[in-house]
């Protein structure tokens, strides 16, 4: 213990030493988990879950998550890791398949409100952005997944202006996440690199995919009216899925 101690003053008139309010925060995990199935080709919903819960997340976006396909043994994912992960949920369908459907999902510790979802110009496979709203540690925030277009770079753009503009109509302080196939330095993170947005830095390594032996970083959160707090981290998971989830702490600007 040091020399100094905080002294408490017991004399009438003397104001107390209060401490100090612990800073609010919250952790906020992105993922495409890739309907479950791992770079061993086994589809564990189990072995996603507890990568989750690991990482103690209050928010979760996921995007490649089926809901009763054909592919995945007609399960509703986004129900079956919300149970698994003790946690609450709301899917967003991107488009029909296999029977079911497939999309991205929302998970959260508090209730989730107001769910959106955004179509984004597409050409094949349709491509959106999900949002929610929900009460967190620093306020009520709108929570929003996105998973980009990797084929085309013009209209990968398209996309991320489309998604931002949607999202600036929302009163409320804005984390977006999720698989933007698109590189740092790209025109399409161009679109969140000056203000209102935040782009959150990861600290090394900073790839994301492949989860084996990543190459590429094309993962991303981005905030309007919050800040991180220090840099994001790739979580050093290989195999779960074929990409790696990465983890960031949010808080109120200074």
């Amino acid at each position: 213990m040091g020399l100094f101690r905080p002294f408490l003053c017991l004399l009438p008139g003397c104001l107390p030493l209060l401490a100090a309010e612990p800073a609010k925060e919250i952790r906020v995990l992105t993922w495409n988990i890739h309907h479950g199935v791992g770079m061993d080709g086994k589809l564990d919903l189990e072995r996603i879950a507890k990568v989750i819960t690991d990482q103690h997340p209050d928010l979760v976006l996921l995007q490649e998550v089926d809901k009763n396909c054909t592919r995945s043994g007609n399960t509703d994912q986004s129900a079956e890791i919300a149970r698994l992960t003790q946690m609450k949920v709301v899917f967003g369908k991107a488009m029909d398949l296999q029977g079911g459907e497939y999309g991205q999902a929302i998970l959260s510790r508090t209730d989730l409100a107001d769910l959106k979802i955004h179509p984004l110009p597409s050409q094949g496979e349709p491509r959106i952005a999900v949002s929610a709203v929900t009460e967190t540690p620093v306020g009520k925030i709108t929570i929003a997944s996105v998973h980009l277009d990797f084929e085309d770079e013009a209209r990968q753009n398209a996309q991320a202006q489309v998604c931002a503009a949607a999202l600036l109509a929302t009163p409320h302080p804005v984390v977006l996440a999720g698989d933007f196939n698109a590189k740092p330095d790209s025109r399409t993170l161009a679109n969140f690199a000056q203000a209102p947005w935040t782009v959150i830095p990861k600290a090394a390594p900073s790839l994301t995919h492949p989860a084996n032996k990543p190459e590429i970083e094309i993962d991303y959160h981005i905030v309007r009216g919050l800040r991180a707090i220090g840099q994001a981290t790739v979580i050093a998971e290989s195999t779960a899925s074929d990409h790696r989830p990465v983890l960031a702490v949010i808080t109120k600007p200074d």
